[in-house]
């Protein structure tokens, strides 16, 4: 039973270590409703503009849940904020992460064929 205990502390020490220094991945999909946006705007065109309650009526969210993860969105390059619009709008940004998402959720498309 020790041995157990001893590889279920570890195990457990290892999900805090990552959990302390995520790697970008874990960093974004640490946050409950993220992925569901992400995947909300892989369903989108890159120009397709939008606002936060139209966001969150494509990914099934709520306007504030949207707007408490809009930060993380906007900070890792996947959206921009649109200036002087009003209400405000955003759209995909065009940045390597947003490239590398698409070719990444294509080649899983791709892979599940």
């Amino acid at each position: 039973m020790a041995q157990s205990d001893s590889a279920s502390d570890g195990r457990a020490q290892t999900k805090q270590a990552r959990l302390s220094n995520p790697s970008g991945w874990l960093y974004l999909t640490q946050h409950d409703s993220v992925p569901l946006l992400v995947d909300a705007l892989l369903d989108w065109p890159p120009d397709r503009e939008f606002t936060v309650q139209e966001f969150a009526t494509h990914a099934g969210l709520v306007r504030q849940t949207v707007s408490k993860h809009l930060d993380i969105l906007i900070d890792v390059g996947l959206i921009e904020v649109i200036p002087e619009t009003h209400p405000q709008r955003y759209r995909l940004q065009e940045s390597a992460v947003t490239k590398e998402l698409f070719a990444f959720n294509s080649a899983i498309n791709a892979a599940a064929e």
